[in-house]
C-alpha cells in the first residue's frame, strides 16, 4: 500500500511539474539567454521537486519558481565568466518560437535577441527581477522573496534594468516593418549594393557574429552604416552564392535561415527601429543553430 501511495504521489508531483514547466523554461531562458542552459537549469529544478518533502509546500508554482530562478542567477554567476573568454561577440542562443510559439509567458516580454543581448550587461540578479516582473507580472513582493532581498530594492533593481535597456536600445518597430526592412537588407546584402545597405542601416549600426571561433566568423563587432555596408559587400561574392535562405522565426520575430548543402550555416537577426536598422546579428555557431536543423527536412 505504502509504495502504491509513493507512486501515486510521485506521479502527482510530475503533473505538478509538468505543469508549471514552459513557465520555469521561460524563466530560465531569459535570464541565461541559452535553451541548452536553461533545460539544465529545469532538469535540476525537477530533481529538487523530487527529493522535497511536497507535504509542505503549500503553492507548487511559487516553490518551483524560486528554486528555478535561484538556479539560472547561480548559473548565470559562472555563465558570465565563461562568456568573457568565448571566441569571437557572443549571442543569445535563438528559439525557434513557431515551435513553441508561448514560451512560457503570457507576453514575449524580455525575449527579443536584442533584448537578452543587452540583459547579459546586467548583473544577473538585476536580470533576474527584470524577467520577472516584465516577462511575468509578479508582484515586487514576490520577487523580493525570490530573491531574498526587500521590495524596495527589488524596485530598484527592475527600474535600473528599465533604463540600462530605454539608454541602449531604440523602440522597435512591429513583426510587419522588421520583416519588410529585414528583406530588404537580405536582398542589398546578398547583392553587395552598398547604397542600399546605407540606406537601410542606422547611422550607429552594429553587426555580430557569433561563430564561437568557427572559421569565416569576425572576431569583432563591426561598427557604423558605412564600415557595416563595406564589410557585407566584401563578403557577399563568397558567402552567398553557395546558399539558399529560407523565412523562418526566432524569438518572436521573422529571422532568415541561411543554409548550404542541406547544413544550415547562420540565422541572421536583426533589431530594427524606425531608423532602420540598429543591430545585425549572425549567429553561426553549430550548436546554436541545433533548433533549426529540422526545418531544412520540412
Amino acid at each position: 500500500m505504502r509504495a502504491e501511495d509513493d507512486t501515486s504521489s510521485l506521479d502527482r508531483a510530475a503533473e505538478l511539474f509538468i505543469a508549471a514547466r514552459p513557465q520555469l523554461f521561460g524563466i530560465a531562458y531569459r535570464i541565461l539567454g541559452s535553451a541548452v542552459e536553461a533545460e539544465d537549469i529545469v532538469q535540476e529544478a525537477w530533481l529538487r521537486w523530487q527529493n522535497t518533502d511536497r507535504a509542505e509546500v503549500r503553492e507548487t508554482a511559487a516553490f518551483l519558481t524560486t528554486v528555478t530562478s535561484r538556479l539560472a542567477i547561480n548559473l548565470a554567476q559562472s555563465a558570465r565568466m565563461r562568456r568573457e573568454s568565448y571566441t569571437g561577440p557572443w549571442l543569445p542562443e535563438p528559439v525557434d518560437t513557431r515551435a513553441d510559439p508561448q514560451l512560457g509567458a503570457e507576453r514575449a516580454e524580455a525575449l527579443d535577441m536584442a533584448v537578452l543581448l543587452l540583459l547579459e550587461k546586467l548583473n544577473p540578479v538585476e536580470r533576474a527581477a527584470y524577467v520577472l516582473r516584465e516577462a511575468f507580472d509578479y508582484p515586487y513582493r514576490r520577487i523580493a522573496e525570490i530573491l531574498e532581498t526587500n521590495e524596495a530594492h527589488t524596485r530598484q533593481l527592475v527600474t535600473r534594468a528599465r533604463k540600462h535597456l530605454a539608454a541602449e536600445r531604440r523602440k522597435p518597430v512591429d513583426s510587419t516593418a522588421h520583416r519588410r526592412l529585414l528583406e530588404v537588407f537580405l536582398d542589398a546584402a546578398r547583392t553587395g549594393s552598398l547604397s542600399v545597405l546605407e540606406d537601410v542601416l542606422a547611422q550607429d549600426v552594429v553587426s555580430y557574429s557569433d561563430g564561437g571561433g568557427i572559421r569565416g566568423a569576425s572576431r569583432i563587432p563591426v561598427v557604423g552604416r558605412l564600415r557595416v555596408s563595406k564589410y557585407l559587400a566584401a563578403f557577399a561574392p563568397r558567402f552567398w552564392p553557395p546558399t539558399e535562405v529560407r523565412w523562418v522565426e526566432a524569438n518572436g520575430r521573422p529571422a532568415v535561415l541561411v543554409s548550404a548543402g542541406g547544413n544550415p550555416v547562420a540565422l541572421l537577426c536583426v533589431d530594427a527601429s524606425e531608423r532602420g536598422i540598429e543591430r545585425v546579428m549572425w549567429v553561426m555557431n553549430p550548436a546554436k543553430l541545433e533548433p533549426y536543423v529540422e526545418s531544412l527536412t520540412d
